[in-house]
């Protein structure tokens, strides 16, 4: 597998990337990953998912959302319509490279926002293929509130609103730390070693008015549109990402979709306990749907559900 440092721009801002492909010479498939909650481009977790996909001969695209790792941008923003942005943004700039076939390109996210914002972006381009969202958030506010018991709930939409209070007034609001104190860690995270590797450059201040960004983010919005194909994968129990979030982004979406559900574990040990088991999915699905259409078929027929669509590969 080749690895390259990457770079292009989101609004303005320098984007830090890392462009992972096979040996051999494009034009490749190609994945694009924004990393989880908090995470960055060089979090090895993500590494071996990547390694089966260029396997199959996909290249993988991963970066630092701005403001956050090696990219530019305003620090300690922590933005989920930023980080959409940047996808977005992501998925042209492929289309610019020589080595990337424009119109076979899939969206992969893992992690809470990272599994949302798969949606997000699957529903936002039309140039995305497929998608896989691993492990999501369905529903920001949700997500946020059951963290908490109700009154300590309640004391953090107090919190909101004075803090909403104090930069109308003064232009400045609160920092806080973004682990601690928008998302409560459960001891699981406090316990494991699984993103060890990037946890000291994740910011520890950003302004709480970013808890007004993740309560508005809705993916299970985005899914009830969405007729991309779609891979979700979840853990039942899962004390971080709730189960019913996965379930409910499943039963939403509109188009082709599956569902992986990962049993006898955590949210955090599933990583590791079944990567041998989802990983050949991952990459079948986005074999079977990542491909460039060189011929449309539409048919309607009136006796059927509706209309299908067949994209149709012509001999290289």
């Amino acid at each position: 597998m080749r690895e390259t440092a990457v770079e292009f721009y989101s609004e303005g801002d320098r984007i830090a990337g890392i462009w992972r492909t096979p040996d051999t010479d494009g034009p490749f498939r190609a994945i694009v990953q924004g990393p989880g909650w908090l995470g960055l481009k060089d979090g090895k977790l993500y590494v071996r998912y990547h390694e089966a996909l260029v396997a199959a001969g996909f290249a993988v695209l991963i970066f630092d959302y701005r403001g956050f790792g090696d990219s530019q941008g305003d620090r300690g923003v922590l933005s989920p319509s930023r980080q959409l942005q940047d996808l977005v943004n992501a998925v042209t700039y492929l289309t610019t490279r020589d080595d990337v076939i424009a119109d076979a390109i899939g969206a992969f996210g893992s992690g809470g926002t990272g599994g949302g914002n798969s949606i997000m972006l699957a529903d936002a381009d039309p140039r995305v293929k497929a998608a896989v969202s691993q492990v999501p958030v369905a529903d920001g506010e949700d997500w946020l509130h059951r963290m908490r018991q109700e009154h300590e709930w309640l004391s953090f939409l107090a919190a909101l609103d004075e803090d909403r209070r104090q930069r109308v007034l003064t232009g400045e609001g609160r920092r806080v730390h973004p682990r601690e104190e928008i998302m409560v860690p459960t001891p699981e995270r406090r316990a494991t070693k699984i993103k060890a590797d990037v946890d000291d450059k994740i910011p520890t201040s950003i302004s709480l008015s970013a808890a007004e960004e993740i309560i508005a983010y809705k993916p299970i919005v985005a899914a009830r549109k969405l007729t991309t194909p779609l891979m979700v994968i979840g853990v039942s129990g899962d004390a971080t990402t709730p189960t019913d979030h996965a379930e409910r982004l499943y039963e939403a979406a509109q188009g082709p979709k599956t569902m992986i559900m990962q049993n006898h574990t955590t949210h955090y040990a599933a990583y590791d306990r079944y990567w041998e088991q989802t990983t050949p999915r991952i990459v079948e699905w986005f074999d079977r749907y990542v491909r460039p259409a060189d011929v449309n078929v539409r048919t309607f027929l009136p006796d059927t559900a509706g209309e299908t669509l067949e994209n149709l590969e012509a001999p290289k």
